[in-house]
């Protein structure tokens, strides 16, 4: 939902593997926020089959989330605070239904906390000074966003991987890293500019690699000519 920018929502869309898909989308990070829900449905109802799931409002309730989740094509998880996210998460089990349905194939993606959720570890600075949590540990590596964006992160992250942190993945702004299964499969970008990196121990010191990127924008300038 980037603002003026469909490339990276096209590209999560067009890995459904159907005409119409089904998407739900979890504003959980934002406190169920009503401009995050209506802007989610301004993005994608015309192109999907669109619903959302509330744990703070008494909207859907009665819902069998579990098997609701199950039945969708992509699960779009919203930013927000990461840590309430995953406490909320764990208290209705809705936790256990994401890993069931990752596991049947569903395609869970999205921004910020929607990235840091999937991980083993990650890196938040939504109350503060950066620091470490435990994601729900589907994908078995570290992760930190925002990460050139917002400078404070970047050199954080540095020091938690030097400290024990797992070795992981870092995104600017506008970067998508593509997972199947546990393996990353590629990186693509809404951005020219946007890059995403490994970072990782090695001897004695943090080295940051970046990774191969695929500008989308390429892709869509080379339909049109």
């Amino acid at each position: 939902m980037e603002a003026g920018n469909p490339l990276l929502d096209e590209y999560v869309l067009s890995l459904a593997g159907a005409e119409r898909p089904k998407v739900c989308f979890l504003p959980t990070a934002s406190g169920d926020a009503d401009h995050y829900i209506v802007r989610f449905y301004r993005h994608f109802a015309p192109l999907c089959e669109a619903s959302h799931v509330s744990l703070f409002r008494r909207d859907g309730r009665g819902l069998d989330i579990a098997a609701h989740l199950l039945a969708q094509d992509v699960v779009y998880v919203g930013g927000g605070d990461v840590v309430s996210m995953l406490g909320a998460w764990r208290a209705h089990g809705i936790d256990a239904a994401l890993r069931r349905a990752w596991r049947k194939g569903v395609v869970m993606c999205g921004p910020s906390a929607g990235s840091l959720c999937w991980f083993a570890e990650a890196l938040t600075a939504f109350h503060g000074a950066p620091r470490r949590v435990r994601g729900m540990g589907m994908l078995p590596f570290s992760n930190c966003v925002h990460y050139t964006n917002e400078p404070e992160r970047r050199g954080e992250y540095h020091r938690f991987v030097g400290d024990g942190m797992r070795p992981g993945y870092a995104a600017d702004d506008g970067a998508a890293l593509h997972f199947r299964g546990e393996a990353l499969h590629r990186a693509v970008s809404s951005r020219p500019n946007a890059r995403a990196y490994l970072v990782e121990p090695i001897a004695d010191e943090v080295v940051e690699t970046p990774l191969e990127i695929e500008y989308l924008g390429k892709t869509v300038a080379a339909a049109a000519a």
